[in-house]
């Protein structure tokens, strides 16, 4: 790293910061706004992938920083290609995922008179980053890009947005580096854990809900060990699945889209319920049902790294405020009650997930998707990462994928479709010796499918599962709901995904029914590519449980 003694470039300057902040890896689409920051990135060894949209990009470093807690970086031009990656940006936001976007900027002689691809970054992301800054004196540099990697992972983690003029990239400053930054742990008091030990005391029907993003692999082994000592049911929230092993028998399943009716019911039903790390948004909540507001009929207890989090929409018996990580750790402090009467009730709860996800349910045609997840998961390790984006096809990889090991989920909890393919380069450049499975429905992959071009370039060997039922599935569902029978902007005509694959110079197979499907995915497998499986779903097999007939009432 060059002497922070010596006068450097704004773009020198910048890059010896990411190194400081420990930054490995980052995406970008390269602009001439900021080709400073390339220049100084070739005397790095920091990963640099080359990504073909910019939205790819940002829903790489999302991905990241959803992976490792640590902020993902991105790099986009200015204007058109800040605000192709603005899908990462909101994904990162409900995510809670924290994450840094730096956008090239006009030069500042320029700024205020309408010049080529000025925008005002506060006034366009204000309201979906934690924090918008523009830098325009490289000697702040060091000052402003540490306390963004701050304001993107503590409290309630989420995206920030440095503007970078570039006229400032090529001044020169003489300023000493900031120091790496690690955001602050928060931790109960110890009254507010008393008060737990006594709810759970006075419970009969407790449940708790694992949630959010702040999470380690410590934080996790010890909410195991709280649910052991009390023998606790415990569910994950929407797309939060990996944050307990579901192979442990007190783990109950997830609170999300296409809930278990007998989980949603137990969750009515707790009289103490512990919501750890998590918002209980839209989504997870079935659409504000599960839990009254403003007040809960359950006692709630409320866990939340943010203050502004806790009784924005329940106001719960106890707000704790806490990160995950530190509320795990204080947790040896609470001991159980000597009779815990709950038992029953978690052993019965466990019977409910294990009943509603064993038998993959037949749907309509040949190609039967309940019995591949089935396959799926007696083939694989527990140590595979299951990545998805938006669409009706999750609905069978969240009911029957089991998800065992931590990092093992990589999902997008704002219903983003696109998100699967670049999300899935990411998890496998990250975790090279972990498998990578990627689902994506055939309007999902062609909204970010160039990104397999991507996997392509660096040789990252993800197998992609193109679930292609020939349709917008989700939209389609909705509309023969509420307006049977009149199909409108939701048919789609679509590529062949092998032959793409294959352009691509990737791996490629069609499948077509059910039996066709192991072989071709151990030749993907086997092949070292990046690959794309093009398996055919019949249109009227929507969701695991209802065709489209049925929902339109046919």
């Amino acid at each position: 790293m060059t002497s922070t003694l010596s006068p450097r470039s704004g773009a020198r300057i910048l890059v010896d910061q990411l190194v400081r902040q420990g930054v490995e890896r980052l995406t970008c689409v390269p602009g001439e706004s900021y080709l400073a920051v390339l220049d100084a990135l070739h005397d790095t060894d920091v990963d640099v992938l080359v990504c073909r949209h910019e939205g790819g990009a940002a829903m790489m470093a999302e991905t990241y920083g959803k992976l490792t807690g640590r902020p993902g970086i991105a790099f986009v031009t200015r204007a058109p290609g800040a605000m192709n990656a603005a899908q990462g940006l909101h994904i990162a936001q409900h995510d809670s995922t924290p994450m840094i976007l730096f956008v090239g900027q006009a030069e500042t002689g320029m700024l205020e008179r309408g010049c080529f691809q000025e925008m005002d970054y506060k006034a366009v992301f204000g309201t979906i980053a934690k924090w918008v800054v523009e830098i325009s004196d490289p000697a702040r540099i060091p000052e402003l890009v540490a306390r963004a990697f701050r304001v993107a992972m503590q409290g309630r983690p989420g995206p920030v947005v440095v503007s970078l003029p570039e006229d400032m990239l090529t001044v020169e400053a003489t300023v000493a580096d900031a120091p790496a930054v690690e955001p602050v742990e928060i931790w109960p008091g110890l009254t507010d854990l008393v008060r737990l030990q006594k709810l759970l005391w006075e419970a009969e029907r407790p449940l708790v809900i694992l949630g959010g993003s702040r999470w380690t692999e410590r934080a996790r082994r010890e909410i195991i060990r709280f649910a052991e000592r009390f023998d606790l049911p415990v569910a994950t929230s929407f797309r939060r699945a990996m944050l307990f092993p579901a192979d442990h028998p007190n783990y109950v399943g997830d609170v999300g889209l296409g809930i278990n009716p007998r989980l949603a019911q137990r969750v009515r039903e707790a009289d103490v319920l512990i919501v750890i790390g998590g918002r209980m948004s839209e989504s997870p909540s079935s659409s504000y049902t599960l839990i009254d507001i403003p007040t809960p009929r359950q006692r709630l207890v409320h866990v939340y790294p943010d203050p502004e989090e806790i009784g924005r929409v329940y106001q719960p018996e106890l707000g704790i405020v806490a990160s995950p990580h530190a509320f795990a750790s204080a947790l040896s402090t609470v001991h159980p009650p000597v009779e815990i009467v709950w038992k029953a009730r978690t052993l019965a709860a466990r019977a409910d997930f294990l009943a509603w996800t064993e038998v993959p349910l037949k749907v309509p045609g040949d190609f039967q998707y309940g019995e591949v997840m089935d396959w799926l998961r007696q083939r694989l390790p527990a140590e595979t990462i299951v990545v998805n984006g938006a669409g009706n096809y999750a609905i069978w990889v969240h009911r029957y994928w089991r998800y065992r090991a931590f990092g093992g989920q990589v999902a997008p909890t704002s219903g983003s479709v696109g998100y699967s393919v670049p999300a899935g380069v990411m998890a496998k450049r990250q975790y090279p010796e972990r498998p990578v499975v990627t689902f994506a429905g055939d309007g999902c992959f062609l909204m970010n499918g160039q990104e397999f071009a991507t996997a392509v370039q660096y040789g990252i060997p993800l197998v992609v599962i193109v679930i292609d039922n020939e349709m917008y599935g989700t939209i389609r569902m909705h509309q023969e709901r509420e307006y049977p029978g009149r199909v409108s902007a939701t048919s789609l005509v679509n590529p062949d995904f092998a032959a793409l694959a294959r352009a691509f110079g990737g791996h490629g197979e069609t499948v077509r029914a059910t039996e066709e499907f192991a072989p071709a995915f151990e030749r993907a497998m086997a092949s070292g590519k990046p690959a794309v499986l093009h398996c055919f779903i019949d249109p009227q097999a929507i969701t695991p449980a209802r065709t489209l007939d049925q929902i339109a009432g046919r």
